[in-house]
């Protein structure tokens, strides 16, 4: 079924209203000429003609109005649109050229200098390499973001256990959490059903995983549990790391913003995490939200649909 405009819903609420005040205007008017104050036929048809042409004047400009007003949303939701392209090119423009760079730079260091020791050529294989993971990262992180903005009609979703799901992540994000001496404490029921795209809600907590893991800070306690709400199960992912200055806090969902520029280049990160975060979020019928603990770190908020 085709969703309605704005300016559709506008027109129809006030056609609405036309009708049921027509309606009583009708029923009391009647009874008024037949009991209170008879009045001439001729003089009621005149009354009902001219009623009819004024219910039709209005009903042309009301619907060019509505019909003004949805070109006037489009057009400035197209600009919007636009604007925003332009600025996720640059800012992809500006992500892919460091690697890019760096890639070209060691392996022409490397073909240009056929004497250069093995141990500097290894390492500068290895920097080559770390920074082709890094591309490969964004690139992926692109991809999905693209899936979700203009194929999300397209996507797929299937019964989805997230229970399993979840318990299945960590045990992927392990050796990392144990690297930096971290622990996890999980409040989950033993079975989270929901009907959503599995590859999307697996980016919803690795993401949050691999952000807590890189810039919460060591020995630092995750915890995670659900609670089922309204046909929907919340999820509490909180830390108690370093946090984030408050100032920050509202933009973190936006693609490629960082709150330290040089430290999540350096950790590997893509600045598009908590942006796929949110989107899949959004897609699976919730919202999310995030706020500064009391005794320092992160708590996020957010909610699938069942």
């Amino acid at each position: 079924m085709k969703k309605l405009t704005e300016g559709q819903k506008m027109f129809l609420s006030v056609m609405i209203l036309f009708l049921i005040y027509a309606i009583i205007f009708i029923v009391f008017e009647d009874y008024d000429r037949v009991v209170l104050n008879p009045l001439d036929e001729r003089v009621d048809w005149h009354l009902l003609f001219f009623s009819i042409i004024i219910m039709g004047v209005l009903i042309f400009l009301l619907h060019r109005y509505s019909q003004k007003m949805d070109e006037r949303i489009s057009r400035e939701q197209a600009e919007k649109e636009n604007m925003m392209r332009r600025e996720l090119t640059q800012n992809i423009a500006h992500e892919l050229k460091t690697p890019v760079a760096s890639i070209l730079g060691y392996s022409e260091t490397i073909l240009n200098n056929p004497d250069i020791s093995e141990e500097l050529k290894h390492q500068f294989i290895e920097r080559t390499h770390t920074q082709a993971q890094r591309l490969t990262s964004l690139l992926q992180d692109i991809s999905i973001l693209n899936r979700i903005d203009y194929g999300s009609e397209m996507i797929e979703k299937e019964p989805v256990d997230l229970t399993k799901l979840i318990n299945d992540t960590f045990l992927e994000v392990t050796p990392n959490l144990e690297k930096k001496q971290m622990t996890l404490t999980k409040h989950l029921p033993d079975k989270m059903q929901v009907n959503g795209n599995p590859s999307l809600l697996y980016s919803i907590f690795r993401n949050l995983f691999d952000n807590t893991i890189n810039y919460a800070g060591e020995q630092t306690m995750i915890e995670l549990s659900a609670v089922p709400i309204e046909g929907f199960w919340q999820f509490t992912f909180s830390d108690n790391g370093t946090g984030v200055p408050e100032e920050h806090l509202s933009r973190l969902f936006e693609r490629f913003y960082r709150v330290d520029k040089g430290r999540s280049r350096a950790k590997g990160g893509t600045g598009l995490g908590l942006a796929i975060v949110k989107n899949a979020v959004q897609l699976h019928g919730g919202n999310i939200s995030v706020q500064n603990r009391e005794n320092g770190g992160l708590t996020f908020i957010f909610t699938i649909k069942k």
